[in-house]
């Protein structure tokens, strides 16, 4: 192992160390294709990308979007329109997530119900979700960093119950459990390709689902409302229905929508970087278990529990403090090495400015809160260099 006061002044580990994997190569294929391109709005790549990543995830449906937050909004506002979901209705939200999964609950008059995590997986399970399940009608779940509590079980409850279960795995894709890829347990499940998550386009958003119903709904919200992207039996159909012609068909509008349709370009890269999923999710999965590995002899550091999971796609690499004096420790001991850190997600939801200005009803969530003031993560990419890891793994020791 490195001694620890070699590593001081070490070059940065940063946890983005490029846009995506491969990024010269890439970027050369991309002016290519931007330069041969004739139509650069949401075209063939794009379509390519939705089967292609559909096939890949294990699912009938994908629907493509210009971002993660984007994803989410137009499921709700999907399930919204289709009645599944009624503004006012309750829904159970991660309270260890990012801003815009609970933002566009907040938005389209939905309740969100914040519902604490484990502190060995950092996810909702089946015990911190019990006492909820019969005052909410969804629940909006996130697999943090890649883990997961016992996510069949909070599924089979919420169909017993008939509880709308939607997956964000925008930090967890190609991650299994019960021998299914994390994103096929809900009716739906979105996913980021921000710079920095496991498959990049620079901007970027997926959601997938099975529910054909849902794929029409979701195809007219990416758009206006309106019918361009359907089928032709789907569009012919809707037309029919109210009774409108092919000329002001051109512009009818059928439901609440918005634009949130991705260019070629974000294709484009989607299928290349595609290309990479195996290897990305393998090397995430193998610095992980050093990780692990590294932490498990520290006992400063609180234990994750992994060994119900069978592939863990780690997007970073999370650590909690027994308390605050060790976190501070902790922290100025990783960045004086020159290693980024952030906060777990945005920690604690409820204490984010937003969250108090408008949510009222404030549940008392204590893992999360110890995760938010004892909690950070450091970098787990697909290019850290092996002399990278070492040193990650040495500033674990005790």
């Amino acid at each position: 192992m490195l001694q620890e006061e070699a590593l001081v002044g070490y070059k940065m580990i940063k946890l983005i160390k490029s846009s995506f994997l491969r990024e010269r190569e890439v970027k050369e294929k991309l002016a290519n294709f931007i330069r041969s391109a004739d139509f650069l709005s949401m075209g063939d790549e794009c379509a390519r990308f939705e089967k292609s990543f559909a096939r890949k995830q294990e699912r009938e449906h994908a629907v493509l979007v210009n971002s993660g937050s984007s994803a989410n909004l137009i499921l709700l506002q999907a399930l919204l329109n289709l009645g599944r979901l009624k503004i006012g209705d309750r829904i159970g939200v991660s309270v260890l997530t990012w801003a815009t999964n609970v933002m566009p609950v907040i938005q389209l008059g939905l309740i969100p119900v914040a519902i604490d995590c484990e502190l060995e997986t950092l996810n909702v399970s089946s015990r911190t979700l019990t006492p909820y399940l019969s005052s909410i009608n969804g629940l909006f779940i996130t697999n943090v960093l890649g883990f997961s509590s016992d996510i069949s079980e909070i599924q089979r409850l919420c169909a017993e119950r008939n509880i709308v279960l939607l997956e964000d795995n925008c930090e967890s894709l190609g991650s299994r459990v019960d021998g299914s890829l994390f994103g096929n347990f809900g009716v739906a499940s979105t996913f980021s390709f921000f710079a920095g998550h496991h498959i990049s386009a620079i901007e970027g958003g997926m959601v997938c689902t099975d529910d054909d119903e849902l794929l029409r709904m979701l195809l007219l919200v990416r758009a206006h409302g309106w019918d361009r992207n359907l089928t032709p039996t789907d569009r012919d159909a809707l037309r029919s229905h109210h009774g409108i012609d092919d000329f002001y068909a051109k512009y009818a509008f059928y439901d609440l929508g918005y634009n949130v349709r991705p260019t070629e370009i974000t294709g484009f890269l989607g299928n290349v970087q595609l290309e990479y999923w195996d290897e990305i999710v393998a090397k995430r999965q193998e610095n992980f278990m050093r990780f692990y590995a590294a932490t498990q002899p520290n006992t400063d550091i609180l234990p994750l529990n992994v060994r119900h999971m069978g592939i863990v796609s780690n997007f970073a690499m999370p650590i909690v403090l027994k308390t605050r004096e060790l976190f501070e420790a902790y922290r100025a001991k990783f960045e004086n090495a020159g290693v980024e850190i952030r906060p777990i997600i945005a920690g604690d939801i409820t204490l984010q400015p937003f969250y108090r200005k408008y949510v009222s009803d404030t549940n008392e969530c204590p893992n999360a809160r110890l995760i938010h003031s004892q909690g950070f993560y450091f970098p787990n990419n697909p290019e850290l260099t092996t002399d990278e890891v070492e040193v990650l793994c040495s500033l674990l020791a005790v």
